[in-house]
C-alpha cells in the first residue's frame, strides 16, 4: 500500500481508503453486518488502514461496524474518517431529502452544522467508533444556514480537546473552503471524482492543489458503474439509489461500457480488473491524493486494495486520458 500525508498535516492515510457508506445499508438496499466487518479486517490486513464513515450512513450503524471491526486494532495504526452535519434526528438547517432507515422507517434529512449540534455529534460519533478521537473530521455537506466561523469554530473546539486531530470538508466548492480556512485550518475536501464525473477539475481541484489541500476522491468507481458489472438491463435492489441517477440510465451505461471496453487491453495487460484499474487511474490524477472505495465483503476489499499494485507507465496513462478526455 501507498500512504499519502493530507495536506500540511502528520496524518497519513492509505491511498486507497475503505469507504463505508455501502456498509451501513443506507440507499444501498441494506447490508450484511458480518459481512461488513469482515470487509474492514480483511482491507487492514493488505495495508488500508484509512476507514471513512458517518453518522448518516445507516444512522449510526455504518460507524457502529467501523467501530466493531477495529477493537482488535491498534488505534494508533488505524485512521478514522468521520463526518457531521447531516441529521435525520432534529429538523434543523437545510432540507436535505426525504429517505427511509434500512428498516422501512421514513425519514427527513436536514443539513445542519450548528455549534451545539457539532458538539453532540462529536460524542456519539465517537461512542459508535468506540473510540476516544477521530483523525479528521469532515462537514458533511455545506449548511446556508449556519454561518461558517460558526461551524469551524466548533470543530477548533473538539481539536483544543482532544476529541478531533484535523478538520476536513466534503462537497465544497473553493469559496467556501476560503472561508472556512479564516477560521480553522483544512487538510482536505472529500468530493466526488471519477473517469465519467470530472466537474471538480475546473475550479475545486486547481485551489487545492494551490494551498496544499487533499482531495479525498468519492465515487471513484461512479457507485460501481465503471467496475464493468453494470449493464442496460442491470436490476437494482429495492432500496438502492442508484436506480434513479442520471448515471445509471441505459444510455449513460452503454455509453460508459464503450470507454471501459477501450481501456480494458491496459487492465488485462497488468492482470487487473477494470475497477483496479479505475482507482489506479483515479490516484495518479493531479490533486487527487486518495480513492475512497467501499466493499460489500472481503473478496470485494481485498480487490479494491490490490489496484494499488499496478503501475501505469506515462504513455498507458496518456492514452486513458485521451479515451477519457473523449468521453
Amino acid at each position: 500500500m501507498e500512504y499519502r500525508k493530507l495536506g500540511n498535516s502528520d496524518l497519513e492515510v492509505s491511498a486507497i481508503t475503505f469507504g463505508a457508506w455501502a456498509a451501513g445499508g443506507w440507499m444501498w438496499g441494506s447490508t450484511d453486518r458480518n459481512e461488513a466487518i469482515e470487509a474492514i479486517k480483511a482491507s487492514y490486513e493488505v495495508g488500508v488502514t484509512s476507514i471513512d464513515t458517518a453518522p448518516i450512513y445507516g444512522q449510526g450503524v455504518s460507524e457502529e461496524i467501523v467501530g466493531e471491526a477495529i477493537k482488535g486494532f491498534s488505534r494508533d495504526k488505524v485512521q478514522i474518517l468521520t463526518k457531521f452535519g447531516m441529521r435525520w434526528d432534529l429538523a434543523k438547517g437545510d432540507f436535505a431529502m426525504k429517505s427511509f432507515k434500512n428498516n422501512g422507517d421514513a425519514i427527513d434529512v436536514y443539513k445542519y452544522a450548528g455549534k451545539e449540534s457539532i458538539i453532540y455529534e462529536c460524542e456519539q460519533s465517537l461512542k459508535r467508533l468506540g473510540t476516544d478521537y477521530i483523525d479528521l473530521y469532515q462537514i458533511h455537506w455545506p449548511d446556508s444556514t449556519t454561518p461558517i466561523d460558526e461551524t469551524f469554530e466548533a470543530v477548533s473546539r473538539l481539536i483544543e480537546q482532544g476529541k478531533v486531530r484535523h478538520a476536513g470538508v466534503c462537497n465544497y466548492n473553493a469559496a467556501q473552503m476560503a472561508e472556512a480556512e479564516k477560521t480553522l485550518n483544512l487538510v482536505s475536501n472529500q468530493i466526488p471524482f471519477s473517469m465519467v464525473n470530472r466537474g471538480i477539475e475546473a475550479e475545486t481541484v486547481p485551489y487545492c492543489i494551490k494551498n496544499n489541500k487533499s482531495i479525498l476522491a468519492y465515487s471513484p468507481l461512479e457507485r460501481g458503474l465503471l467496475t464493468g458489472k453494470i449493464h442496460s438491463d442491470y436490476q437494482f435492489k429495492e432500496g438502492d439509489h442508484r436506480a434513479n441517477l442520471a448515471h445509471f440510465k441505459p444510455e449513460f451505461i452503454e455509453k460508459t461500457n464503450v470507454l471501459l471496453a477501450k481501456i480494458k487491453p491496459i487492465a488485462e495487460a497488468h492482470h487487473a480488473s477494470l475497477g483496479q484499474l479505475v482507482l489506479r487511474w483515479t490516484i495518479e490524477r493531479p490533486g487527487i491524493t486518495i480513492a475512497l472505495a467501499g466493499a460489500r465483503n472481503a473478496e470485494q476489499a481485498v480487490q479494491n486494495a490490490e489496484a494499488i499494485n499496478i503501475k501505469l507507465s506515462a504513455e498507458e496513462l496518456k492514452t486513458i486520458d485521451d479515451l477519457v478526455n473523449a468521453f
